[in-house]
């Protein structure tokens, strides 16, 4: 199973990224062509799924984002295609209240998504994504604005995102600390 992969983007579109690592070129299903530029090196989480007729490696930017994919592909009547493209037009975040508050609403906004799939989700997801969320959604205001500071020295958001899970595991007291690791562990990634 790839579990992830980093390499240099080599081509996108809308729909997929083509990744090279090691002289080899991997097509991901990756529904977020605005993290991305060509030539800029990234880690991508990926889900390897099985048919009958090929191999399709599903792909996103953030290890939480994964998890609920994951977790979505087990509603009875979602495939991979509708939950890969459910997490494109969202984030997570609102995604798992949605569940939690039971939004059927918010859910039929979804593309593929009807008032049957959305009870579905909801019947079948209800208090089991609060775990995968936390780690998003306890940031602190220093590590905020330690990740501000990153962007403001010219990281991009998925070279952040790379890190944030790290960060926010780490016992830092002030921004100066969170922004100091941070930079650390991104000059760490690209091989300074």
């Amino acid at each position: 199973m790839i579990t992830f992969i980093r390499g240099k983007i080599y081509e996108f579109s809308a729909e997929h990224v083509i990744l090279e690592n090691n002289g080899i070129g991997y097509y991901i299903y990756f529904n977020r062509p605005e993290l991305l530029s060509l030539g800029e090196t990234m880690t991508i989480f990926t889900y390897q799924h099985f048919r009958d007729d090929a191999t399709v490696l599903y792909g996103f930017a953030e290890k939480n984002e994964l998890d609920i994919f994951q977790k979505l592909i087990l509603v009875k009547g979602l495939g991979p295609k509708t939950a890969s493209m459910i997490l494109s037009r969202c984030k997570s975040s609102d995604l798992v209240i949605a569940i939690e508050q039971g939004d059927v609403a918010f859910l039929k906004k979804m593309p593929s998504v009807g008032t049957k799939t959305a009870q579905q989700i909801i019947l079948d997801l209800k208090g089991k994504l609060i775990e995968i969320s936390t780690e998003e959604t306890s940031i602190n205001q220093e590590l905020d604005e330690a990740i501000e500071g990153l962007k403001s020295l010219g990281y991009k958001t998925f070279e952040i995102n790379s890190i944030k899970s790290q960060l926010v595991k780490m016992d830092c007291k002030t921004t100066k600390e969170y922004l100091s690791e941070g930079l650390k562990m991104l000059n760490k990634r690209s091989g300074g």
